[in-house]
């Protein structure tokens, strides 16, 4: 996958993601490839998530994130771990005690991982992020902008500066627009209306003038 390896040479060096070994760095491992089509190293990678995938989140429905959490807390602590491992035959919980005190401990800072995505700008001034819409200034230039989808903020970025933050929406289908964001239409001011008298030129009136005062004469 792209995600892990970029490439090999014809010597052998693999090429890893830039984003993965990042990720390893703070953890204090290093990547190690498996080779491709071996089922014996790649399933014993693959096989948990199926696992989680099927036992867990297979006909479950969630409300949000922490409730995710708190469901998958609850069945790994009742079912998963509980359970006798089907290749190993040992209980989960009791192997994972004895790798306990092998295992390194977590940095204290947690890992800040941060994935930028490009998402096009719909003639609303509208971004898709995630099923939901979140709405960008009118001053907007670009038709494409990147998005930061953080766990409870999306950022949107032109040219590299921050032009919108939004709240995550949850659920999908939902719309969020920043009054901010739109240009307040100015009052329009009233148009005279006619009088119904025809404008006529200065000399219509000053003909006008003159018969009056001859009219008036003796």
């Amino acid at each position: 996958m792209k995600t892990a390896v970029i490439g090999e040479d014809d010597a052998g060096v693999i090429t890893y993601n830039a984003a993965l070994v990042a990720l390893l760095n703070h953890y204090g491992a290093v990547p190690r490839a498996c080779r491709p089509y071996r089922a014996k190293t790649k399933g014993k990678i693959e096989r948990p998530f199926r696992y989680i995938r099927q036992d867990f989140f297979l006909a479950r429905s969630f409300r949000n994130i922490d409730d995710i959490n708190a469901r998958f807390d609850a069945w790994r602590s009742e079912v998963a771990n509980p359970r006798i491992h089907a290749t190993t035959g040992r209980v989960v919980d009791e192997a994972f005690a004895e790798e306990l005190p092998h295992l390194k401990p977590l940095p204290a800072v947690p890992y800040s991982a941060v994935l930028t995505v490009e998402r096009r700008v719909s003639h609303e001034g509208m971004v898709s992020v995630d099923g939901n819409h979140y709405s960008v200034p009118d001053t907007t230039r670009k038709r494409v902008v990147e998005v930061q989808n953080l766990t409870s903020e999306i950022r949107i970025f032109e040219d590299g500066a921050l032009i919108a933050a939004h709240p995550v929406l949850e659920g999908r289908n939902r719309r969020r627009v920043d009054p901010a964001h739109r240009k307040t239409v100015p009052p329009q001011r009233p148009v005279p209306q006619a009088t119904g008298v025809p404008r006529r030129s200065l000399a219509f009136y000053d003909a006008v003038g003159r018969r009056l005062a001859e009219g008036s004469r003796p």
